[in-house]
């Protein structure tokens, strides 16, 4: 599980592990239901390690992973921040951009619209950047194969960008 994922869901809020993953979930629609809750605290305990988030024993005193309550360190919500302003791409995955997105609203981080604006204006300019590339390479060669499958891949994320920016715009609205 991508740890900044993690994160970034206990940004609004410190949470138990069972409440953290339940959001997942919610989040992830059908995609969350696969999810190991083993791989849930996995990654707590190692965030926690890492020193970007704390773990209190809830109010009943149990010690069991499922009765902590994480919340984020200044570190952590260091680290949340720099991962929202990230625009690195395809590396983050569908479902990992959708999850900044629900995280950067719930929490306050950051204008959901505005994340989709920016990671937009990065695959324009990797567009453009790859179509002047498969322009000037010979047109059977292997490389322009690839650029084209390279502009392809962009074209197709730019127009999942459009759905994210009408269904934000939607959410903002009210409607």
């Amino acid at each position: 599980m991508q740890q900044e994922v993690v994160l970034a869901m206990l940004a609004k809020e410190p949470s138990h592990g069972y409440e953290l993953r339940a959001r997942l979930r919610d989040a992830l629609g059908p995609l969350g239901e696969a999810m190991n809750a083993g791989q849930v605290y996995v990654t707590l305990t190692r965030l926690e390690r890492a020193g970007l988030l704390t773990a209190e024993r809830s109010a009943d005193g149990a010690d069991r992973a499922d009765r902590k309550v994480y919340a984020l360190t200044p570190d952590g919500q260091q680290r949340v921040a720099a991962w929202i302003a990230e625009t690195s791409w395809p590396k983050p995955d569908l479902a990992e951009f959708h999850l900044k997105l629900i995280a950067a609203a719930a929490a306050g981080l950051a204008d959901p619209l505005a994340i989709v604006d920016t990671q937009r204006r990065e695959l324009l300019r990797r567009l453009r950047d790859a179509q002047r590339a498969a322009m000037a390479e010979p047109e059977h060669s292997a490389a322009a194969l690839l650029l084209e499958g390279v502009v392809l891949r962009l074209q197709a994320d730019l127009r999942w960008l459009e759905a994210c920016e009408r269904t934000w715009t939607h959410r903002r609205s009210g409607s």
